[in-house]
């Protein structure tokens, strides 16, 4: 009888809290009438920062997700000195707010020597959309890390010892037998990061600016809009990033159970 009042209770908790998180996230299909919608959609603002949001977090994916993969892998198969720093220092974003991290990266490219040499070179990264890609990577690489470390950590490295064994360098056992094996981390993670990416804010808030028809991406627009009092915009907006989200983890389910079991 105990047991079954457990369970009950925590059916029962798992089920209310779906409902309220549900109807949080319907509120926002709901105030606002179709045609309204529709027009939002349609409208200039939305258009631009719909194109640019794709754009940039399809760039800082990529990007994230070739360095992750030689992070997670040197993580995972070598020991070297300062490791455990390593990995303490790349989950650092992860433990504080967007907004930190989005201002010391506006001082680490600001009027520092590394601002200051890139300025030279002619690439300018504090607010232009080049921030934006920037800010987008440093939110979703910890998370990318995580994630191809724990996938290369369960495959068994007695694969990649009889694969050199038979003849392959390093780099071809990475190549071949590693990178194959690890699949289901690695497109989880692209999920993970294309996810984060666009939903990135506070760190693109400050590196690259909130400048409209500029660096405005969607949660840029969502702010800007709210700031000017234009809700049906902002709720647009909003809209908008819970579909592309609500796709993403779709698409992730999907994944898990074509291939088997996937991690997130």
């Amino acid at each position: 009888m105990e047991r079954l009042n457990f369970r009950i209770l925590t059916i029962s908790v798992a089920f209310l809290f779906t409902f309220f998180l549900f109807a949080t996230i319907a509120t926002l299909f709901f105030l606002q009438k179709p045609n309204e919608i529709i027009k939002a959609l349609k409208s200039d603002e939305m258009i631009f920062s719909l194109k640019l949001s794709l754009l940039t977090a399809f760039l800082s994916t990529i990007l994230v997700i070739l360095t992750g993969i030689l992070i997670g892998y040197a993580l995972s198969r070598f020991d070297f000195p300062g490791k455990s720093i390593v990995k303490s220092i790349l989950d650092l974003p992860m433990a504080f707010p967007e907004l930190v991290l989005g201002l010391a990266l506006l001082l680490l490219f600001g009027s520092t020597p590394i601002g200051n040499a890139l300025s030279n070179l002619g690439i300018r990264i504090v607010f232009t959309k080049l921030g934006i890609v920037v800010a987008q990577f440093f939110t979703a690489l910890p998370y990318a890390v995580r994630e191809i470390y724990a996938a290369f950590e369960e495959i068994n490295p007695r694969y990649e010892l009889v694969a050199r064994s038979l003849g392959y360098t390093e780099f071809e056992t990475f190549r071949k037998v590693t990178l194959p094996m690890a699949k289901n981390g690695l497109l989880a993670s692209t999920v993970i990061s294309f996810a984060r990416s666009i939903g990135a804010f506070g760190a693109v808030l400050i590196l690259a600016g909130g400048n409209y028809m500029n660096t405005e991406v969607l949660p840029i627009t969502l702010y800007l809009n709210i700031s000017y009092g234009n809700v049906g915009m902002a709720i647009t907006s909003g809209i908008v990033l819970v579909v592309i989200s609500f796709a993403a983890i779709l698409s992730l389910e999907k994944l898990g159970e074509r291939n088997g079991p996937v991690r997130s």
